[in-house]
């Protein structure tokens, strides 16, 4: 069995949809950890309703970030981890902490990487014209948001869309393709060839949202 520990910070919908479906599906997995980066977040209680552990590595309280980091990273290594999972994590983590979990460590960023790295992908999206958007699924590298691409999920930009409305499209499609690339990994059927990720079935790498 797969040992997956999830790093938050908010609501944890992401964490929850992950969750849900491994233990729906039977997953050779299990989440034994959600680690938040702020006290209080929504997410540590929607784990512990699940009968998952819990911890909390206040952000806030660490004027250093590599300290920040070494303190997350012990907690997070004493889980025992073959799998960390970034799901609304809203810290940028340096590069020793990056090494530590090099080829076993997910984000899911609200945008079709590389184009919007960062933060305000969704107004960015609409300032810049686009016709669509979307989420990326993609292994952490040191460099913010340019790790391999797992798989990407995309759906209509639509006249009157506003960044609340694009955000809750693109959440919506984030709650499949996240547990869809986990899956995929605890199942070892992917595999990193530089800057790519090779699904191993050749399984679709992109999910179309309705309407496109």
């Amino acid at each position: 069995m797969k040992r997956i520990v999830v790093l938050v910070s908010g609501r944890g919908s992401n964490m929850t949809a992950l969750a849900d479906r491994c233990t729906a599906e039977g997953w050779p997995a299990r989440l034994v950890g959600v680690v938040s980066s702020r006290p209080g977040a929504v997410a540590l209680e929607a784990a512990a309703g699940r009968g998952i552990a819990t911890a909390v590595v206040d952000a806030r309280g660490y004027a250093d970030r590599r300290d920040f980091d070494a303190a997350l990273a012990g907690v997070v290594e004493r889980l025992e981890p073959d799998l960390v999972v970034l799901a609304g994590f809203m810290r940028i983590l340096g590069a020793d902490f990056v090494a530590r979990f090099a080829g076993r460590m997910l984000n899911v960023h609200p945008s079709l990487l590389p184009s919007f790295t960062g933060l305000h992908t969704h107004q960015r999206a609409i300032d810049a014209g686009c016709t669509v958007a979307g989420a990326t699924v993609h292994f952490v590298t040191a460099e913010l948001d340019h790790g391999p691409i797992v798989v990407q999920g995309v759906v209509p930009l639509r006249p009157g869309d506003d960044a609340a409305t694009l955000a809750a499209r693109v959440l919506a499609v984030e709650h499949v393709m996240l547990p869809l690339a986990v899956r995929w990994f605890v199942e070892d059927r992917l595999r990193i060839e530089g800057q790519r990720v090779r699904q191993l079935d050749g399984a679709a790498q992109q999910i179309l949202a309705g309407g496109l």
